[in-house]
């Protein structure tokens, strides 16, 4: 991407600031010092990093357990509260703009970005776990499978995208509308005035450019484990640590090449062509090698379960389910994937930002908060509901799979399908590339996401500081795979997201005012 003017940054973002790169150093240097520490901690002492990481997990999932579930519930109830206020006609960038990006392109990149590694990963896995190990009922039965689509649909539906809307919302409207830069600690120039731009701003933006690389990174890590699998189930490629290392940088090498034909030619057409293969694959499984009939009565009796569950659902917390300090199972699961919502939230937020200039706030919030909900319940339906059909009436045998490796969910269900050798192949094959660019399209969103918030909010920052942090990204996963695995991965990911969920809670409270200032 061919560097272009910088204006309206925050501090000292000049050309050649530091080595030669256009960064605002207050906010570069922590960063990178902090992310730079974890990685040299996890290169020396692997085991101590996995060991504190889940100690400090364990901590937070016990004592502060309610308060991600108060948190979520609030993003979701303002998030529906805008869709039909008065707030809903503000057009960001005010009344002349346009979108930049058609709506099969805008769509495309908010999954690609927001979970479309994650998806692929636990689409299978996680409504399997729900029906061998419900939190509720019977396991293994007819009601746990329900449930167990029905919990997957919580976990990947409003309350995540809801946190994303509002993010995105709160940097495209003091952005676009206010004429602020593009980064994190814009969105509360309500409260804080001029203080945005001293100590209080730099510290929010640091907390958000080192939550962001840390969420990706555990996504990279899980998207490489799962990529693993599938080159194991199809080629027999070995599943170790020396072939996930090796496509770590692989896969990095390619994003680095996205990073630099830029966001239309290269996110945007990476997004399109891995939505096109999520869509070839869930017809497959749909229409060709699953049970149809039963997965389309499964949607329409899941999301209707969801609807109608969905107040109890967001407010179980185990609270008579004690065991050490909780519940085991929320700790695992909810606890788990909302702190590793939030900390992706300043990633997702300021990506959707980027490529939502011009749509109107009701158009902006109805189609970040349904859409990508509506292809996770699609897909999970899709996956998770043939896996639960071949549990409760094929020859089983999933489970087991899912059991002994996490990664290889969706391939086992690829292979346990009645159909040609070569059909299945090319199947595998498919969910392989769809994973690879995911993987890719995450870590190129995710370093442009982070380079803006560290260069003082320039929405075009230079190609070398992407490259840096794609890179940085890249070493986290790498390290945090070494240091244990997909718990360490798990618990990077609940620490990182505990100082956001504060900042986002606050930040809500200051695009209230915000928005008011505009129309008054």
């Amino acid at each position: 991407m061919a560097d272009r003017p910088r204006t309206n940054r925050y501090g000292d973002a000049k050309r050649g600031n530091l080595l030669g790169m256009a960064v605002h150093r207050a906010v570069f240097v922590p960063a990178a010092t902090l992310i730079l520490s974890l990685v040299i901690f996890g290169a020396v002492a692997p085991g101590q990093l996995q060991t504190a990481a889940e100690a400090v997990q364990q901590k937070i999932a016990n004592n502060l357990g309610w308060f991600y579930l108060v948190a979520m519930n609030v993003f979701l109830g303002f998030a529906l509260y805008l869709i039909f206020s008065r707030f809903g006609e503000i057009r960001l960038g005010g009344k002349d703009a346009r979108p930049e990006f058609s709506n099969w392109g805008w769509y495309s990149m908010l999954f690609a970005a927001g979970t479309g590694v994650g998806l692929l990963f636990y689409g299978v896995a996680e409504p399997l776990a729900f029906y061998a190990a419900p939190p509720f009922g019977t396991e293994r039965t007819a009601e746990a499978a329900r449930d167990a689509l029905v919990h997957s649909y919580f976990h990947w539906g409003l309350h995540g995208w809801s946190m994303y809307a509002l993010m995105g919302l709160a940097l495209a409207f003091f952005s676009y509308n206010r004429s602020l830069p593009l980064t994190v600690r814009s969105a509360f120039e309500p409260l804080l005035g001029e203080r945005v731009r001293g100590g209080i701003g730099n510290l929010i933006d640091v907390v958000a450019a080192a939550g962001t690389l840390v969420g990706v990174a555990v996504s990279l890590g899980l998207g490489v484990k799962q990529v693993n699998s599938g080159l194991q189930y199809t080629f027999g490629v070995p599943s170790n640590m020396g072939v996930q290392l090796a496509l770590i940088a692989g896969i990095t090498a390619v994003a680095t090449v996205s990073v630099v034909t830029g966001l239309s030619a290269g996110i945007q057409k990476l997004s399109k062509l891995a939505i096109v293969i999520g869509a070839v694959l869930s017809a497959y499984v749909l229409l060709i090698a699953g049970p149809t009939q039963q997965l389309l009565h499964a949607m329409v009796e899941g999301v209707g379960t969801y609807l109608s569950e969905l107040p109890t659902r967001s407010t179980y917390a185990e609270a008579f389910k004690q065991t050490e300090g909780g519940g085991s199972w929320q700790n695992r699961w909810t606890l788990f994937y909302f702190a590793w919502w939030i900390s992706w939230s300043p990633f997702v937020g300021m990506f959707i930002a980027r490529i939502s200039r011009g749509r109107t706030v009701r158009e902006y919030m109805l189609g970040v908060l349904l859409g990508p909900t509506a292809v996770s319940i699609l897909w999970l339906t899709v996956m998770g509901g043939s896996a639960l059909h071949h549990e409760l009436y094929g020859t089983g045998g999933l489970v087991e799979a899912v059991q002994a490796d996490v990664a290889r969910g969706s391939f086992a269900l690829l292979e346990s399908f009645e159909v040609p050798r070569w059909l299945g192949l090319i199947s595998m094959m498919l969910l392989i590339i769809a994973v690879a660019i995911f993987f890719v399209t995450s870590s190129d969103s995710g370093s442009l996401v982070i380079d803006i918030i560290t260069s003082g909010g320039d929405p075009n920052p230079q190609t070398v500081t992407r490259i840096f942090w794609a890179t940085l990204e890249g070493v986290v996963a790498a390290i945090l795979l070494i240091a244990g695995g997909l718990k360490a991965l798990q618990a990077v990911a609940t620490i990182a997201g505990l100082p956001f969920v504060v900042i986002i809670l606050v930040m809500c409270g200051s695009l209230y005012l915000g928005l008011c200032r505009y129309l008054d």
